[in-house]
């Protein structure tokens, strides 16, 4: 009897044990998927703010990039305005001493000029002539100074025609040369490139070995680099190099290291290396400082025909 009940409460027993064993595996996996669920739930949590970081990051480099490139920019337009007024001091400088030049008697030594021919005495010269001769220098003199100050003042167009007149009259010597020189500065200042560029170039072909001729050969390769031509930029650098009048320039130094530095950039762009492209400069018509010119009614084909013909006297 006794085992009989033993063979059912064992069984009971087991039924039992086996029974609680099976729901506490359903409790143990139901707490294992609400751990798993939470930790998913955490790590989604940490990747949308990662993901939320990363974006505000990106946008924080894109705006320091656009920063950069705006001041970039500011320090390019501040380089070219310290050089343009670095220039305009200069040619001031060069104002004042033609200024004094022409006080102290400059233009008195043409009348202790002697015509000798080699081997044969002295040929008599009239003194009206070399009076007149003087008279035509104190006047062209005058006449470049007074088209200097309009230039300063901002009155370009004048300035040109008072430069144009000069050189009309001298055709030759330092003061020509000056002449076409700043007419070249004064075609720059109204945006006329082009015009600029073809006085530089027969300034520097009928002056070779002139005062201006350095300034004027790296002139002509700035404005082709701002024109991203970088053939014709080297091209003139090269020509500056090549030419011995300009060895003790300052043009000679500049000219060299622009150079040194477009070779580099060409072997970085050979060997496949990242490299700034070229951004083509449009220059500005230069806004007169002080008063109106009264030739600001000019027409454009009268600036075009006094160009043309500076072009021709060449």
């Amino acid at each position: 009897m006794k085992n009989k009940k033993l063979n059912i409460v064992f069984p009971l027993l087991m039924v039992a044990a086996l029974t609680g064993c099976s729901q506490m595996t359903v409790l143990r996996t139901q707490e294992m998927k609400a751990v798993g669920a939470e930790v998913q739930a955490n790590l989604d949590s940490v990747a949308v703010r990662l993901q939320a970081q990363n974006d505000s990051l990106r946008a924080e480099l894109d705006a320091a990039e656009l920063a950069q490139k705006r001041m970039q920019a500011e320090i390019t337009m501040l380089s070219r305005r310290v050089a343009d007024e670095s220039e305009r001091n200069d040619s001031r400088q060069e104002e004042i001493i033609y200024r004094l030049d022409m006080l102290l008697g400059k233009s008195d030594k043409i009348l202790a000029k002697k015509v000798v021919v080699s081997g044969a005495p002295a040929a008599p010269v009239s003194m009206d002539s070399l009076e007149r001769e003087a008279e035509k220098l104190v006047e062209a003199e005058a006449m470049f100074n007074t088209a200097r100050s309009d230039y300063h003042r901002g009155e370009f167009k004048l300035a040109y025609s008072g430069f144009k007149q000069v050189y009309e009259q001298m055709k030759e010597g330092e003061l020509a040369e000056n002449s076409l020189y700043w007419m070249a500065l004064c075609l720059i200042d109204v945006a006329q490139i082009d015009k600029a560029k073809k006085v530089f170039a027969r300034m520097s072909e009928a002056f070779p070995d002139g005062q201006k001729t350095c300034p004027a050969l790296f002139k002509l390769s700035g404005l082709y680099g701002e024109e991203c031509d970088i053939n014709m930029q080297k091209q003139y650098l090269q020509k500056i190099l090549s030419t011995k009048s300009c060895e003790k320039s300052a043009e000679f130094e500049q000219a060299a290291e622009m150079l040194q530095e477009i070779l580099e950039k060409e072997d970085k762009k050979s060997a496949g290396e990242p490299v700034e492209r070229c951004v083509p400069v449009v220059r500005e018509p230069v806004k007169p400082t002080s008063r109106k010119s009264t030739t600001d009614n000019v027409s454009e084909p009268t600036a075009r025909v006094t160009t043309e013909s500076t072009e021709a006297a060449l």
